[in-house]
């Protein structure tokens, strides 16, 4: 019995098996949890946040907020809440991972000018959570803004 019929079964499986995989490394994967890899995720992530924030280009914010995911929660409720007038944001660290949540520590520098309080300052625990591989921001509540 000859083998010869075979031979263009296996390299077809082999050139198969070599496309699979190739195609697999070009998918980027999560880095692991609690890694310098997702520090770094992290880190992106809420500079950007926080970027969009004292740009007041909320929409691009809203991506990037936990609520985003919410169904209850929606673009136009999220625009009409706030208050604060960021002056200057700068992310300083990742403060800690546990598990899918984190505490990045932020540098403000903010107004309220509803209340006409000007120039004030604060390092603040800003949580974040992973929700499917990616890091989003958890709003706070605001007992003064009823948000």
């Amino acid at each position: 019995m000859s083998t010869l019929p075979l031979r263009p079964l296996r390299r077809t499986v082999l050139a198969a098996a070599v496309l699979l995989l190739a195609g697999c490394a070009g998918i980027p994967s999560a880095p692991e949890p609690g890694s310098d890899a997702d520090r770094a995720q992290l880190l992106e992530r809420a500079r950007a946040y926080w970027a969009a924030i004292q740009a007041n280009d909320r929409v691009t914010a809203w991506s990037y907020e936990e609520i985003s995911l919410d169904p209850r929660w929606t673009l136009q409720a999220y625009l009409t809440s706030g208050g604060i007038v960021f002056d200057e944001v700068e992310v300083l660290a990742v403060e800690r991972i546990e598990g899918d949540t984190a505490v990045v520590r932020v540098r403000q520098k903010y107004s309220l000018p509803q209340v006409r309080l000007r120039g004030q300052e604060a390092v603040l625990d800003d949580p974040w959570k992973r929700i499917d591989g990616r890091w989003y921001h958890v709003r706070r509540r605001s007992v003064m803004f009823g948000d």
